[in-house]
């Protein structure tokens, strides 16, 4: 059963990333490339996957992780978001971001470790 589960899931994944490959998308932000609208849209993909996580999280860790690997993938639509439309200011939110994410991800583990923040 378990490995019918890791099939399907696989077959849906391949079938997503076949359909953002193949499929021509429209305009968004007046995309300088393809390549740059085909990255965004995996990144929607993967942030679906990612939230998908954080909500049927069977233990409290694996929502965790899905958080952090959430903050990354904001750092990278920022990165992405700052090609097409020449602003700089995007990066320095990423940036930002990143720290916040890891300042997170450090207290969130302390937390389910159970130690205060202190020790």
């Amino acid at each position: 059963m378990k490995n019918l589960k890791w099939l399907i899931g696989f077959g849906i994944l391949a079938a997503s990333l076949l359909f953002i490959m193949l499929y021509p998308i429209p305009s968004l932000l007046n995309w300088q490339s393809g390549f740059l609208a085909h990255c965004f849209f995996v990144l929607m993909l993967c942030f679906a996957m990612c939230f998908f996580r954080v909500m049927a999280g069977p233990t409290p860790a694996d929502r965790a992780v899905a958080i952090d690997t959430l903050g990354i993938l904001i750092v990278g639509f920022c990165a992405i978001l700052s090609i097409p439309t020449g602003r700089d200011w995007y990066l320095d939110i990423a940036i930002a971001w990143a720290l916040q994410s890891f300042i997170g991800a450090l207290a969130l583990a302390k937390y389910l470790e159970g130690r205060g923040f202190d020790e």
